[in-house]
């Protein structure tokens, strides 16, 4: 058991029966009244971010996550087939646990969250940048570098998304998994 006093970035709770982390928190002692602590907390199953105001002092049900280290080997019938790093064991994770799963490609490591009493797996999360080819978009046209407008683009996992004009085939790009935001061309 935690008490408000122990909230920090990061921390997983169980509040309801599901299970959150702290996005963000922030004591608040009035002048008048009792202190408070104001947080968000986004929920670890459906993602959605709530704003909840503990009063000082209540007791909060601490769930300890342990953070594992993943290889993506292949995509079955099961789901995701991943290898822990360390022990090389083999397990197989449901697509719509792992976040950014549009971007995912044979040999990426992801970091996976792990309930640590029950050994349920909470999230796969992708490194926030990766580095993926096009495989298919409009040629670029001459001249096309002075504008901010972007074309729809395939990458090689087969995931759409937005690129500049000036971006052709087989050149690699850099994407935020997150949000599948095009960041930069990457040269060589």
């Amino acid at each position: 058991m935690a008490t408000t006093a122990d909230i920090r970035n990061g921390m997983c709770i169980d509040m309801d029966g599901q299970y959150y982390f702290v996005i963000e928190f922030l004591h608040v002692k009035p002048g008048k009244g009792a202190a408070f602590v104001r947080t968000k907390l986004r929920n670890v199953t459906t993602g959605r971010v709530i704003d909840r105001t503990f009063n000082a002092g209540i007791k909060l049900d601490e769930v300890r996550i342990e953070r594992r280290p993943y290889q993506f080997l292949y995509k079955d019938d099961m789901g995701y087939n991943f290898m822990n790093t360390e022990t090389y064991e083999q397990i197989s994770i449901a697509g719509d646990v792992i976040e950014g799963v549009a971007f995912l490609k044979e040999g990426d490591h992801v970091e996976v969250q792990v309930h640590a009493e029950s050994e349920t797996i909470l999230t796969a999360e992708l490194p926030q940048n990766v580095v993926l080819e096009i495989t298919y978009t409009e040629p670029g046209i001459k001249g096309d570098t002075a504008t901010n407008t972007l074309k729809p683009a395939t990458v090689e996992t087969g995931a759409e998304i937005r690129v500049p004009l000036f971006i052709n085939t087989g050149e690699k790009v850099k994407i935020d998994t997150r949000s599948g935001d095009y960041i930069e061309r990457v040269r060589g």
